[in-house]
């Protein structure tokens, strides 16, 4: 059944294959995560399905489906959120969002700094994300209050042709403050394969022990990050991994884009 699928796409399996995760590519290069649990009556009982995605489709199974039918209905999925991962992007690219390592492509509110300790949360419209968000206002009073009423009285000039931060910009009648170079490479990420942040602690990983991530996939619609020893011990599990030297070349285990990891960062 994973075969139909793709190899290529299979992220992990669990021992007895009830628990599958695979990795699937939108049409703007952004890797989504899909996991699959398999009841022990698959396939008379259809998957469970879990992604990070605003909300779940309505799954369509009979007797007669298989994992491919699963994932093509995800890929339909994922085409529905396009323009609405398009709006996040823009502002997560660009603006100071609070809490931003948990930020995720599910939440469609977005709490921004826009100065003088005070916020607003976005409330994006996953149907028609291009329309006007819902706004709330936190922090000093007198500073909120001349924010929400300068919102209020620009509120007609949102223009859906706009660009997202233009529009927001216009309403507030003022630049917001923007996200700095070193706040985009500074965030420390859960790795793609052991879903960690740092490697457990113990003599038996060396000097590995308790390190955090330490690689990232350099395609920027991607940017996984991942401990070098557990992206060396899925490499050597991959038939088509190549070996010169110190050095394996294979795959991005979540977008296929090529990468190369020195072995003698894995432990002895």
């Amino acid at each position: 059944m994973i075969e139909e699928v793709g190899w290529d796409h299979l992220v992990r399996a669990g021992g007895d294959l009830s628990f599958l995760i695979f990795r699937v590519l939108d049409k703007k290069g952004r890797v989504h995560v899909m996991e699959i649990q398999l009841d022990k009556a698959y396939p008379r009982v259809p998957p469970m399905v879990s992604a990070d995605v605003p909300y779940i489709f309505n799954l369509k199974w009979s007797m007669n489906s298989r994992l491919k039918n699963l994932v093509q209905q995800f890929e339909k999925h994922l085409e529905k959120l396009q323009g609405f991962w398009s709006t996040l992007d823009e502002i997560d690219r660009s603006l100071q969002i609070v809490d931003s390592k948990q930020a995720s492509r599910a939440i469609p509110s977005r709490q921004i700094h826009v100065g003088n300790d005070c916020f607003i949360i976005l409330f994006i419209d996953i149907n028609d994300p291009r329309s006007l968000p819902e706004c709330r206002f936190m922090g000093l009073g007198n500073t909120v209050n001349s924010l929400r009423k300068t919102w209020k009285r620009n509120v007609d000039k949102w223009e859906r042709d706009k660009a997202f931060l233009e529009n927001l910009e216009c309403l507030l009648n003022t630049q917001l403050p923007r996200l700095a170079d070193e706040e985009t490479n500074n965030h420390l990420d859960e790795c793609g394969i052991c879903y960690a942040q740092y490697l457990p602690i113990g003599d038996e990983l060396g000097p590995q022990t308790g390190s955090a991530t330490d690689y990232t996939c350099e395609n920027n619609s991607c940017s996984k990050a991942f401990h070098s020893m557990c992206l060396v011990d899925w490499l050597r599990s991959i038939t088509t991994t190549r070996q010169s030297f110190n050095v394996l070349f294979g795959n991005c285990p979540y977008c296929s884009e090529p990468i190369a990891v020195k072995i003698n960062a894995t432990k002895n």
